[in-house]
Protein backbone atom coordinates (compact mmCIF):
# COMPACT_ATOMS: atom_id res chain seq x y z
CA UNK A 1 0.00 0.00 0.00
CA UNK A 2 1.02 3.62 -0.53
CA UNK A 3 -0.61 7.01 -0.13
CA UNK A 4 -1.51 7.26 -3.82
CA UNK A 5 -3.73 4.18 -3.76
CA UNK A 6 -5.09 4.31 -0.19
CA UNK A 7 -8.27 6.15 0.75
CA UNK A 8 -10.77 6.37 3.59
CA UNK A 9 -13.59 5.11 1.38
CA UNK A 10 -14.00 3.54 -2.04
CA UNK A 11 -17.27 3.82 -3.95
CA UNK A 12 -17.85 1.50 -6.90
CA UNK A 13 -20.06 3.11 -9.53
CA UNK A 14 -20.46 6.83 -10.30
CA UNK A 15 -24.18 6.81 -10.94
CA UNK A 16 -27.07 7.96 -8.81
CA UNK A 17 -26.36 5.98 -5.62
CA UNK A 18 -22.59 6.01 -5.99
CA UNK A 19 -22.77 9.77 -6.37
CA UNK A 20 -24.73 10.05 -3.14
CA UNK A 21 -22.24 7.90 -1.23
CA UNK A 22 -19.34 9.97 -2.55
CA UNK A 23 -21.07 13.24 -1.65
CA UNK A 24 -21.72 12.14 1.94
CA UNK A 25 -18.19 10.86 2.46
CA UNK A 26 -16.57 13.95 0.96
CA UNK A 27 -18.82 16.33 2.91
CA UNK A 28 -17.63 14.62 6.08
CA UNK A 29 -13.94 14.90 5.27
CA UNK A 30 -13.25 11.36 4.04
CA UNK A 31 -10.77 10.97 1.22
CA UNK A 32 -12.88 9.11 -1.29
CA UNK A 33 -12.11 7.19 -4.48
CA UNK A 34 -15.04 7.02 -6.88
CA UNK A 35 -14.60 4.29 -9.48
CA UNK A 36 -16.52 4.20 -12.76
CA UNK A 37 -16.09 1.56 -15.45
CA UNK A 38 -17.10 3.94 -18.28
CA UNK A 39 -15.84 7.23 -19.62
CA UNK A 40 -16.09 10.57 -17.86
CA UNK A 41 -19.09 12.76 -18.64
CA UNK A 42 -18.91 16.37 -17.46
CA UNK A 43 -22.10 18.35 -16.95
CA UNK A 44 -22.99 20.42 -20.07
CA UNK A 45 -19.57 19.90 -21.71
CA UNK A 46 -20.35 16.28 -22.56
CA UNK A 47 -23.98 16.67 -23.61
CA UNK A 48 -23.30 16.93 -27.36
CA UNK A 49 -26.93 16.92 -28.51
CA UNK A 50 -28.57 18.92 -25.74
CA UNK A 51 -29.30 22.01 -27.85
CA UNK A 52 -29.63 20.41 -31.28
CA UNK A 53 -32.75 21.05 -33.32
CA UNK A 54 -34.69 18.19 -34.96
CA UNK A 55 -33.37 18.87 -38.46
CA UNK A 56 -29.76 18.83 -37.21
CA UNK A 57 -29.93 15.06 -36.63
CA UNK A 58 -28.84 13.03 -39.65
CA UNK A 59 -31.63 10.50 -39.14
CA UNK A 60 -34.16 12.95 -37.62
CA UNK A 61 -33.84 11.27 -34.25
CA UNK A 62 -34.27 7.68 -35.38
CA UNK A 63 -31.82 4.82 -34.94
CA UNK A 64 -30.44 3.57 -38.29
CA UNK A 65 -31.80 0.14 -39.24
CA UNK A 66 -28.37 -1.48 -39.27
CA UNK A 67 -27.63 -0.24 -35.74
CA UNK A 68 -31.00 -1.49 -34.46
CA UNK A 69 -30.44 -4.90 -36.06
CA UNK A 70 -27.00 -5.19 -34.44
CA UNK A 71 -28.40 -4.15 -31.05
CA UNK A 72 -31.85 -5.72 -30.65
CA UNK A 73 -31.94 -5.38 -26.84
CA UNK A 74 -31.01 -1.74 -26.36
CA UNK A 75 -33.05 -0.71 -29.41
CA UNK A 76 -36.19 -1.68 -27.52
CA UNK A 77 -35.53 1.01 -24.88
CA UNK A 78 -37.79 4.06 -25.22
CA UNK A 79 -34.88 6.51 -24.79
CA UNK A 80 -32.44 4.84 -27.16
CA UNK A 81 -32.70 7.31 -30.00
CA UNK A 82 -30.27 9.31 -32.07
CA UNK A 83 -30.17 12.15 -29.53
CA UNK A 84 -29.05 9.93 -26.61
CA UNK A 85 -27.65 6.72 -28.10
CA UNK A 86 -24.12 7.70 -27.01
CA UNK A 87 -25.17 7.26 -23.35
CA UNK A 88 -26.28 3.64 -23.77
CA UNK A 89 -24.31 0.40 -23.82
CA UNK A 90 -24.55 -1.37 -27.16
CA UNK A 91 -25.35 -5.09 -27.13
CA UNK A 92 -22.34 -5.77 -29.32
CA UNK A 93 -19.91 -4.14 -26.89
CA UNK A 94 -20.93 -5.83 -23.63
CA UNK A 95 -22.62 -9.21 -24.27
CA UNK A 96 -24.20 -11.25 -21.49
CA UNK A 97 -25.81 -14.66 -21.21
CA UNK A 98 -29.59 -15.06 -21.43
CA UNK A 99 -30.73 -18.55 -20.43
CA UNK A 100 -34.10 -16.76 -20.34
CA UNK A 101 -34.72 -13.56 -22.35
CA UNK A 102 -33.75 -10.43 -20.41
CA UNK A 103 -33.31 -6.91 -21.77
CA UNK A 104 -30.43 -5.43 -19.78
CA UNK A 105 -30.41 -1.66 -20.33
CA UNK A 106 -27.13 -0.09 -19.25
CA UNK A 107 -25.27 3.22 -19.29
CA UNK A 108 -21.54 2.92 -18.66
CA UNK A 109 -20.26 6.43 -17.95
CA UNK A 110 -19.88 8.85 -15.06
CA UNK A 111 -23.49 9.59 -14.14
CA UNK A 112 -24.61 6.15 -15.29
CA UNK A 113 -28.30 5.91 -16.09
CA UNK A 114 -29.07 9.00 -14.00
CA UNK A 115 -28.52 10.93 -17.24
CA UNK A 116 -31.31 9.09 -19.09
CA UNK A 117 -33.72 8.05 -16.31
CA UNK A 118 -37.46 8.82 -16.38
CA UNK A 119 -37.22 10.93 -13.15
CA UNK A 120 -40.31 9.60 -11.36
CA UNK A 121 -39.84 9.78 -7.59
CA UNK A 122 -42.29 8.27 -5.12
CA UNK A 123 -41.66 7.31 -1.53
CA UNK A 124 -42.39 3.83 -0.24
CA UNK A 125 -44.78 3.35 2.67
CA UNK A 126 -45.01 0.68 5.36
CA UNK A 127 -47.49 -1.14 3.13
CA UNK A 128 -44.41 -1.83 1.00
CA UNK A 129 -41.83 -2.56 3.69
CA UNK A 130 -44.25 -4.83 5.57
CA UNK A 131 -45.36 -6.66 2.44
CA UNK A 132 -43.07 -9.73 2.58
CA UNK A 133 -43.78 -10.41 6.26
CA UNK A 134 -47.51 -9.94 5.80
CA UNK A 135 -47.89 -11.77 2.50
CA UNK A 136 -45.46 -14.60 3.16
CA UNK A 137 -42.88 -14.18 0.41
CA UNK A 138 -39.17 -13.35 0.43
CA UNK A 139 -37.95 -12.36 3.93
CA UNK A 140 -38.94 -9.54 6.25
CA UNK A 141 -37.40 -6.15 5.57
CA UNK A 142 -35.10 -5.17 8.47
CA UNK A 143 -36.24 -1.54 8.14
CA UNK A 144 -39.55 0.30 7.99
CA UNK A 145 -40.75 3.62 6.59
CA UNK A 146 -39.83 5.42 9.81
CA UNK A 147 -36.18 4.49 9.26
CA UNK A 148 -36.12 6.16 5.85
CA UNK A 149 -38.52 9.07 6.41
CA UNK A 150 -35.87 11.64 7.45
CA UNK A 151 -33.53 10.45 4.71
CA UNK A 152 -36.23 10.78 2.10
CA UNK A 153 -36.59 14.40 3.20
CA UNK A 154 -32.82 14.91 3.20
CA UNK A 155 -32.51 13.65 -0.37
CA UNK A 156 -35.62 15.39 -1.70
CA UNK A 157 -34.43 18.82 -0.53
CA UNK A 158 -31.12 18.39 -2.38
CA UNK A 159 -32.50 16.75 -5.52
CA UNK A 160 -35.57 18.93 -6.05
CA UNK A 161 -38.87 17.04 -6.28
CA UNK A 162 -41.96 18.51 -7.89
CA UNK A 163 -45.26 17.28 -6.47
CA UNK A 164 -48.38 17.90 -4.41
CA UNK A 165 -49.13 16.95 -0.85
CA UNK A 166 -51.84 14.46 -1.74
CA UNK A 167 -52.52 12.81 1.63
CA UNK A 168 -52.44 9.28 0.23
CA UNK A 169 -51.43 6.70 2.83
CA UNK A 170 -49.93 4.31 0.28
CA UNK A 171 -47.71 7.10 -1.06
CA UNK A 172 -46.34 9.31 1.72
CA UNK A 173 -45.94 13.03 1.03
CA UNK A 174 -42.49 14.55 0.90
CA UNK A 175 -40.53 17.79 0.60
CA UNK A 176 -42.09 19.09 -2.59
CA UNK A 177 -41.59 21.97 -4.96
CA UNK A 178 -44.67 23.23 -6.77
CA UNK A 179 -46.15 20.81 -9.26
CA UNK A 180 -47.38 21.18 -12.80
CA UNK A 181 -51.13 20.94 -13.34
CA UNK A 182 -53.10 18.03 -14.68
CA UNK A 183 -54.75 18.92 -17.97
CA UNK A 184 -58.54 19.13 -18.22
CA UNK A 185 -59.07 15.49 -19.27
CA UNK A 186 -56.76 14.21 -16.54
CA UNK A 187 -58.72 16.33 -14.06
CA UNK A 188 -61.94 14.83 -15.42
CA UNK A 189 -60.61 11.32 -14.84
CA UNK A 190 -59.39 12.33 -11.37
CA UNK A 191 -62.87 13.58 -10.44
CA UNK A 192 -64.63 10.45 -11.73
CA UNK A 193 -62.27 8.16 -9.83
CA UNK A 194 -62.68 10.21 -6.66
CA UNK A 195 -66.48 10.04 -6.93
CA UNK A 196 -66.63 6.30 -7.63
CA UNK A 197 -63.82 4.74 -5.59
CA UNK A 198 -62.86 5.38 -1.98
CA UNK A 199 -59.53 3.56 -2.26
CA UNK A 200 -58.24 5.02 -5.56
CA UNK A 201 -56.48 8.29 -6.25
CA UNK A 202 -55.33 10.13 -9.35
CA UNK A 203 -52.49 12.54 -8.63
CA UNK A 204 -49.86 14.45 -10.55
CA UNK A 205 -46.77 12.24 -10.63
CA UNK A 206 -43.90 13.36 -8.44
CA UNK A 207 -40.73 13.93 -10.40
CA UNK A 208 -37.13 15.11 -9.95
CA UNK A 209 -37.48 18.53 -11.60
CA UNK A 210 -36.73 21.96 -10.15
CA UNK A 211 -39.74 24.28 -10.29
CA UNK A 212 -38.68 26.86 -7.67
CA UNK A 213 -35.42 28.70 -7.11
CA UNK A 214 -33.88 27.76 -3.79
CA UNK A 215 -30.45 28.41 -2.33
CA UNK A 216 -29.49 24.73 -2.35
CA UNK A 217 -30.03 24.54 -6.12
CA UNK A 218 -28.09 27.75 -6.69
CA UNK A 219 -25.17 26.28 -4.77
CA UNK A 220 -25.28 23.30 -7.11
CA UNK A 221 -25.34 25.61 -10.12
CA UNK A 222 -28.71 24.29 -11.26
CA UNK A 223 -31.65 26.21 -12.69
CA UNK A 224 -35.36 25.75 -13.31
CA UNK A 225 -36.77 23.01 -15.52
CA UNK A 226 -37.78 24.45 -18.89
CA UNK A 227 -40.21 21.66 -19.76
CA UNK A 228 -38.18 20.77 -22.86
CA UNK A 229 -38.89 17.02 -22.49
CA UNK A 230 -35.55 16.01 -23.98
CA UNK A 231 -33.99 15.17 -20.64
CA UNK A 232 -32.23 12.02 -21.88
CA UNK A 233 -29.76 14.27 -23.71
CA UNK A 234 -28.55 15.83 -20.46
CA UNK A 235 -29.96 19.18 -19.36
CA UNK A 236 -27.74 22.29 -19.65
CA UNK A 237 -29.93 24.05 -17.08
CA UNK A 238 -29.61 21.24 -14.53
CA UNK A 239 -33.40 21.41 -14.35
CA UNK A 240 -33.74 17.71 -13.70
CA UNK A 241 -31.57 15.73 -11.33
CA UNK A 242 -28.62 13.68 -12.44
CA UNK A 243 -25.37 12.83 -10.68
CA UNK A 244 -23.32 14.83 -13.20
CA UNK A 245 -24.94 18.19 -12.47
CA UNK A 246 -25.17 17.87 -8.71
CA UNK A 247 -23.64 15.10 -6.62
CA UNK A 248 -20.28 14.63 -8.31
CA UNK A 249 -19.41 18.35 -8.76
CA UNK A 250 -20.51 18.90 -5.15
CA UNK A 251 -18.16 16.18 -3.93
CA UNK A 252 -15.32 17.49 -6.11
CA UNK A 253 -15.58 20.97 -4.58
CA UNK A 254 -14.66 19.55 -1.17
CA UNK A 255 -11.23 18.55 -2.42
CA UNK A 256 -11.77 15.07 -0.98
CA UNK A 257 -12.83 13.26 -4.16
CA UNK A 258 -10.69 11.30 -6.56
CA UNK A 259 -12.75 10.31 -9.58
CA UNK A 260 -11.31 7.48 -11.65
CA UNK A 261 -13.29 6.70 -14.79
CA UNK A 262 -12.36 3.83 -17.17
CA UNK A 263 -11.97 1.55 -14.14
CA UNK A 264 -13.63 -1.85 -14.57
CA UNK A 265 -13.95 -3.39 -11.12
CA UNK A 266 -12.78 -6.98 -11.12
CA UNK A 267 -13.39 -7.86 -7.47
CA UNK A 268 -13.27 -6.80 -3.85
CA UNK A 269 -10.14 -7.90 -1.98
CA UNK A 270 -10.79 -9.76 1.26
CA UNK A 271 -8.20 -9.93 4.06
CA UNK A 272 -8.41 -13.26 5.89
CA UNK A 273 -6.41 -11.91 8.82
CA UNK A 274 -8.72 -9.02 9.64
CA UNK A 275 -11.95 -10.63 8.43
CA UNK A 276 -12.70 -7.50 6.40
CA UNK A 277 -12.35 -6.26 2.87
CA UNK A 278 -9.14 -4.36 2.32
CA UNK A 279 -9.70 -2.88 -1.11
CA UNK A 280 -10.76 -3.19 -4.72
CA UNK A 281 -9.03 -4.69 -7.75
CA UNK A 282 -9.68 -2.93 -11.07
CA UNK A 283 -8.78 -3.42 -14.72
CA UNK A 284 -8.18 -0.26 -16.74
CA UNK A 285 -10.79 -0.15 -19.49
CA UNK A 286 -8.34 1.20 -22.06
CA UNK A 287 -4.93 -0.28 -21.17
CA UNK A 288 -6.18 -3.54 -19.55
CA UNK A 289 -3.66 -2.99 -16.74
CA UNK A 290 -4.62 -4.23 -13.27
CA UNK A 291 -4.42 -1.99 -10.18
CA UNK A 292 -5.44 -2.27 -6.55
CA UNK A 293 -6.84 0.41 -4.26
CA UNK A 294 -7.37 0.20 -0.53
CA UNK A 295 -9.80 1.71 1.98
CA UNK A 296 -11.52 1.07 5.30
CA UNK A 297 -15.02 1.35 3.80
CA UNK A 298 -16.24 0.02 0.45
CA UNK A 299 -19.62 0.93 -1.03
CA UNK A 300 -20.89 -1.17 -3.92
CA UNK A 301 -23.10 0.89 -6.25
CA UNK A 302 -22.41 -0.57 -9.66
CA UNK A 303 -26.06 -1.09 -10.59
CA UNK A 304 -28.09 -4.10 -9.47
CA UNK A 305 -26.76 -6.80 -11.76
CA UNK A 306 -23.18 -5.54 -11.91
CA UNK A 307 -23.08 -5.31 -8.12
CA UNK A 308 -24.10 -8.97 -8.02
CA UNK A 309 -21.40 -9.75 -10.57
CA UNK A 310 -18.69 -8.02 -8.53
CA UNK A 311 -19.56 -9.86 -5.30
CA UNK A 312 -19.86 -13.19 -7.14
CA UNK A 313 -16.40 -12.63 -8.62
CA UNK A 314 -14.87 -11.60 -5.27
CA UNK A 315 -13.54 -15.04 -4.39
CA UNK A 316 -11.19 -15.82 -1.51
CA UNK A 317 -10.34 -18.71 0.80
CA UNK A 318 -13.01 -17.42 3.17
CA UNK A 319 -15.58 -16.89 0.43
CA UNK A 320 -15.05 -19.42 -2.39
CA UNK A 321 -18.56 -18.74 -3.80
CA UNK A 322 -18.39 -14.95 -3.69
CA UNK A 323 -18.07 -12.28 -1.00
CA UNK A 324 -20.50 -12.85 1.86
CA UNK A 325 -22.07 -15.83 0.10
CA UNK A 326 -22.09 -18.27 3.01
CA UNK A 327 -25.50 -19.76 2.26
CA UNK A 328 -25.67 -19.63 -1.53
CA UNK A 329 -28.05 -16.65 -1.59
CA UNK A 330 -25.92 -14.28 -3.63
CA UNK A 331 -27.44 -13.58 -7.03
CA UNK A 332 -30.82 -15.10 -6.16
CA UNK A 333 -34.28 -13.61 -5.52
CA UNK A 334 -33.93 -10.96 -8.21
CA UNK A 335 -37.18 -9.19 -9.08
CA UNK A 336 -38.32 -6.35 -11.33
CA UNK A 337 -41.37 -4.35 -12.37
CA UNK A 338 -43.91 -5.77 -14.79
CA UNK A 339 -44.51 -3.15 -17.50
CA UNK A 340 -46.21 -5.39 -20.04
CA UNK A 341 -49.84 -4.25 -19.70
CA UNK A 342 -51.24 -1.10 -21.29
CA UNK A 343 -54.67 0.35 -21.93
CA UNK A 344 -55.74 3.23 -24.13
CA UNK A 345 -58.98 4.94 -25.14
CA UNK A 346 -60.52 8.10 -26.55
CA UNK A 347 -62.30 10.87 -24.69
CA UNK A 348 -65.24 12.39 -26.62
CA UNK A 349 -65.53 15.52 -24.50
CA UNK A 350 -63.53 18.70 -23.89
CA UNK A 351 -63.42 19.44 -27.61
CA UNK A 352 -62.88 23.14 -26.98
CA UNK A 353 -59.62 22.51 -25.11
CA UNK A 354 -56.14 21.46 -26.15
CA UNK A 355 -52.90 21.10 -24.17
CA UNK A 356 -50.22 23.76 -24.55
CA UNK A 357 -46.59 23.67 -23.49
CA UNK A 358 -44.61 20.82 -22.02
CA UNK A 359 -44.50 18.92 -18.74
CA UNK A 360 -41.96 16.31 -17.66
CA UNK A 361 -44.58 13.75 -16.66
CA UNK A 362 -48.33 13.20 -16.29
CA UNK A 363 -50.83 11.71 -13.83
CA UNK A 364 -50.18 8.72 -11.57
CA UNK A 365 -52.47 6.24 -9.85
CA UNK A 366 -50.91 4.67 -6.71
CA UNK A 367 -51.45 1.02 -5.91
CA UNK A 368 -54.92 0.12 -4.63
CA UNK A 369 -55.08 -3.70 -4.85
CA UNK A 370 -54.41 -5.91 -1.78
CA UNK A 371 -53.43 -2.92 0.35
CA UNK A 372 -55.54 -3.32 3.50
CA UNK A 373 -56.43 -6.95 2.97
CA UNK A 374 -55.86 -9.77 0.49
CA UNK A 375 -58.71 -9.35 -2.00
CA UNK A 376 -57.49 -11.07 -5.19
CA UNK A 377 -56.04 -14.41 -6.26
CA UNK A 378 -52.59 -12.83 -6.73
CA UNK A 379 -50.10 -11.29 -4.30
CA UNK A 380 -49.38 -7.56 -4.10
CA UNK A 381 -50.51 -5.03 -6.72
CA UNK A 382 -49.66 -2.41 -9.31
CA UNK A 383 -49.39 1.33 -9.79
CA UNK A 384 -50.24 3.02 -13.04
CA UNK A 385 -49.56 6.05 -15.19
CA UNK A 386 -52.37 8.07 -16.75
CA UNK A 387 -51.93 10.63 -19.49
CA UNK A 388 -54.24 12.54 -21.80
CA UNK A 389 -53.13 14.12 -25.04
CA UNK A 390 -54.56 15.55 -28.22
CA UNK A 391 -52.91 15.16 -31.61
CA UNK A 392 -52.42 18.24 -33.76
CA UNK A 393 -52.83 18.06 -37.52
CA UNK A 394 -51.26 20.85 -39.56
CA UNK A 395 -51.74 21.89 -43.16
CA UNK A 396 -48.40 21.47 -44.93
CA UNK A 397 -49.63 22.35 -48.40
CA UNK A 398 -47.79 25.00 -50.40
CA UNK A 399 -44.33 26.40 -49.98
CA UNK A 400 -42.59 29.57 -48.81
CA UNK A 401 -44.86 32.17 -47.25
CA UNK A 402 -47.98 30.11 -48.01
CA UNK A 403 -46.58 27.08 -46.19
CA UNK A 404 -45.54 29.24 -43.22
CA UNK A 405 -49.04 30.68 -42.94
CA UNK A 406 -50.63 27.24 -43.14
CA UNK A 407 -48.37 25.85 -40.44
CA UNK A 408 -49.00 28.76 -38.12
CA UNK A 409 -52.70 29.35 -38.70
CA UNK A 410 -54.40 26.15 -39.86
CA UNK A 411 -54.36 23.97 -36.78
CA UNK A 412 -56.79 21.10 -36.53
CA UNK A 413 -56.91 18.90 -33.43
CA UNK A 414 -57.81 15.24 -33.37
CA UNK A 415 -59.83 13.63 -30.55
CA UNK A 416 -58.45 13.37 -27.04
CA UNK A 417 -56.53 10.16 -26.44
CA UNK A 418 -55.71 8.68 -23.05
CA UNK A 419 -53.40 5.90 -21.98
CA UNK A 420 -52.20 4.02 -18.92
CA UNK A 421 -49.29 1.69 -18.30
CA UNK A 422 -49.10 -0.81 -15.45
CA UNK A 423 -46.13 -1.04 -13.12
CA UNK A 424 -46.69 -4.33 -11.33
CA UNK A 425 -44.78 -5.71 -8.38
CA UNK A 426 -43.15 -9.05 -9.13
CA UNK A 427 -42.37 -11.53 -6.37
CA UNK A 428 -38.69 -12.33 -5.66
CA UNK A 429 -38.06 -16.02 -6.29
CA UNK A 430 -35.04 -18.27 -5.89
CA UNK A 431 -35.55 -19.33 -9.51
CA UNK A 432 -34.91 -15.76 -10.68
CA UNK A 433 -31.15 -15.43 -10.43
CA UNK A 434 -27.88 -14.35 -11.99
CA UNK A 435 -24.63 -16.32 -11.98
CA UNK A 436 -21.18 -16.15 -13.52
CA UNK A 437 -20.46 -18.05 -16.71
CA UNK A 438 -17.96 -20.85 -16.07
CA UNK A 439 -16.26 -20.48 -19.44
CA UNK A 440 -16.86 -17.10 -21.06
CA UNK A 441 -15.14 -13.87 -20.00
CA UNK A 442 -15.27 -10.33 -21.27
CA UNK A 443 -12.30 -8.47 -22.77
CA UNK A 444 -11.10 -7.53 -19.28
CA UNK A 445 -10.95 -11.15 -18.14
CA UNK A 446 -14.06 -10.91 -15.98
CA UNK A 447 -16.61 -13.75 -16.16
CA UNK A 448 -19.69 -13.00 -18.23
CA UNK A 449 -22.95 -12.66 -16.32
CA UNK A 450 -25.76 -15.11 -17.10
CA UNK A 451 -29.27 -13.81 -16.35
CA UNK A 452 -32.13 -16.26 -15.74
CA UNK A 453 -35.26 -14.28 -14.90
CA UNK A 454 -38.87 -14.58 -16.06
CA UNK A 455 -42.54 -13.96 -15.28
CA UNK A 456 -44.84 -16.30 -13.35
CA UNK A 457 -48.54 -17.00 -12.84
CA UNK A 458 -48.83 -14.18 -10.31
CA UNK A 459 -47.77 -11.70 -12.99
CA UNK A 460 -50.29 -13.04 -15.48
CA UNK A 461 -53.15 -12.78 -12.98
CA UNK A 462 -52.11 -9.23 -12.14
CA UNK A 463 -52.19 -8.23 -15.81
CA UNK A 464 -55.69 -9.66 -16.16
CA UNK A 465 -56.86 -7.72 -13.10
CA UNK A 466 -55.30 -4.51 -14.39
CA UNK A 467 -57.23 -4.84 -17.64
CA UNK A 468 -60.48 -5.47 -15.76
CA UNK A 469 -60.10 -2.66 -13.24
CA UNK A 470 -58.92 0.02 -15.65
CA UNK A 471 -61.50 -0.90 -18.28
CA UNK A 472 -64.12 -0.34 -15.60
CA UNK A 473 -62.55 2.96 -14.53
CA UNK A 474 -62.30 4.11 -18.14
CA UNK A 475 -65.96 3.25 -18.79
CA UNK A 476 -67.07 5.18 -15.71
CA UNK A 477 -65.16 8.19 -17.07
CA UNK A 478 -67.08 7.97 -20.36
CA UNK A 479 -64.04 6.97 -22.38
CA UNK A 480 -64.62 5.13 -25.63
CA UNK A 481 -62.77 2.76 -27.97
CA UNK A 482 -61.04 1.12 -25.00
CA UNK A 483 -58.13 -1.08 -26.08
CA UNK A 484 -55.90 -3.31 -23.98
CA UNK A 485 -52.52 -4.66 -25.03
CA UNK A 486 -49.83 -6.92 -23.64
CA UNK A 487 -46.38 -6.12 -25.04
CA UNK A 488 -45.02 -9.52 -23.98
CA UNK A 489 -41.70 -7.75 -23.45
CA UNK A 490 -38.94 -9.58 -21.65
CA UNK A 491 -38.06 -8.67 -18.07
CA UNK A 492 -35.47 -5.91 -17.87
CA UNK A 493 -37.01 -3.39 -20.22
CA UNK A 494 -38.63 -1.83 -17.15
CA UNK A 495 -35.04 -0.92 -16.14
CA UNK A 496 -36.04 -1.58 -12.50
CA UNK A 497 -34.20 -4.82 -11.77
CA UNK A 498 -33.61 -5.27 -8.03
CA UNK A 499 -32.30 -7.82 -5.55
CA UNK A 500 -29.71 -10.56 -5.49
CA UNK A 501 -27.93 -9.09 -2.45
CA UNK A 502 -31.02 -8.64 -0.34
CA UNK A 503 -31.40 -7.12 3.12
CA UNK A 504 -32.80 -9.06 6.08
CA UNK A 505 -32.59 -9.78 9.79
CA UNK A 506 -30.90 -13.18 9.55
CA UNK A 507 -27.52 -13.86 7.96
CA UNK A 508 -28.77 -17.32 6.97
CA UNK A 509 -31.54 -15.92 4.78
CA UNK A 510 -30.16 -12.57 3.63
CA UNK A 511 -26.91 -10.94 2.52
CA UNK A 512 -27.14 -7.53 4.22
CA UNK A 513 -28.20 -6.18 7.60
CA UNK A 514 -30.40 -3.14 8.27
CA UNK A 515 -27.46 -0.79 7.59
CA UNK A 516 -26.70 -2.43 4.23
CA UNK A 517 -23.54 -4.10 5.55
CA UNK A 518 -22.64 -7.55 4.24
CA UNK A 519 -23.38 -9.75 7.28
CA UNK A 520 -20.03 -11.55 7.18
CA UNK A 521 -17.94 -8.60 5.89
CA UNK A 522 -19.21 -5.50 7.68
CA UNK A 523 -17.04 -2.88 5.98
CA UNK A 524 -18.67 -3.63 2.62
CA UNK A 525 -22.02 -1.93 1.99
CA UNK A 526 -24.44 -2.40 -0.92
CA UNK A 527 -26.99 0.40 -1.37
CA UNK A 528 -28.08 0.26 -4.99
CA UNK A 529 -30.96 -1.83 -6.34
CA UNK A 530 -29.17 -5.07 -5.49
CA UNK A 531 -29.98 -4.58 -1.79
CA UNK A 532 -33.74 -4.67 -2.25
CA UNK A 533 -35.68 -7.41 -0.47
CA UNK A 534 -38.83 -6.74 -2.53
CA UNK A 535 -39.71 -4.25 -5.24
CA UNK A 536 -43.08 -2.62 -4.39
CA UNK A 537 -44.90 -0.68 -7.13
CA UNK A 538 -43.14 2.69 -6.93
CA UNK A 539 -40.26 3.85 -9.10
CA UNK A 540 -37.28 2.87 -6.93
CA UNK A 541 -34.62 5.55 -7.48
CA UNK A 542 -35.68 7.87 -4.64
CA UNK A 543 -35.59 4.93 -2.21
CA UNK A 544 -32.13 3.91 -3.44
CA UNK A 545 -30.85 7.44 -2.80
CA UNK A 546 -32.38 7.70 0.68
CA UNK A 547 -30.96 4.30 1.61
CA UNK A 548 -27.51 5.32 0.39
CA UNK A 549 -27.48 8.58 2.34
CA UNK A 550 -28.60 6.76 5.49
CA UNK A 551 -26.04 3.97 5.15
CA UNK A 552 -23.19 6.34 4.28
CA UNK A 553 -23.77 8.45 7.37
CA UNK A 554 -23.94 5.32 9.51
CA UNK A 555 -20.61 4.16 8.03
CA UNK A 556 -19.08 7.54 8.80
CA UNK A 557 -20.21 7.32 12.43
CA UNK A 558 -18.83 3.79 12.77
CA UNK A 559 -15.53 4.83 11.25
CA UNK A 560 -15.18 7.69 13.72
CA UNK A 561 -15.77 5.20 16.54
CA UNK A 562 -13.22 2.84 15.02
CA UNK A 563 -16.00 0.25 14.99
CA UNK A 564 -15.69 -0.80 11.37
Amino acid sequence: MNDSNTFDAIVIGAGMTGGWAAKEFCDNGLKTLLLERGRDVKHIKDYPTTNMLPWEFKHRGRIPIEVAEENPVISRCYAYREDAMHFFVKDTEHPYGQPKPFDWIRGYQVGGRSIMWARQTQRWSNFDFEGPARDGFAVDWPIRYEDLDPWYSYVEKFVGISGNRDGVDTLPDGEFLKAWDLNCVEQHFQKVVQENYKDRHVIYARCAHITENKEIFQKQGRGLCQGRRICQRGCPFGGYFNANSSLIPWAEKTGNLTLRPDSVVHSIIFDDKTGKASGVRIVDRLTKETSEYFAKIIFVNAGTLNSNLILLNSISDRFPEGLGNDHGLLGKYVAFHNYRARISAEHPGHKDFAPEGGRPTSAYVPRFRNVYKQETDFLRGYACTFGAYRSLHTDNDGHGQTLAEHLLQKKEYGPWGVGSGMMGETIPKESNFVRLDKDKTDEWGIPMLNISIDYDENDEKMIHDFFEQYSDMYKKAGLTNIRTSDSKQAPGLDIHEMGGIRMGHDSKTSMLNKWHQVHSCPNVFVTDGACMTSVSTQNPSLTFMAMTARAANYAIEQLKKDAI
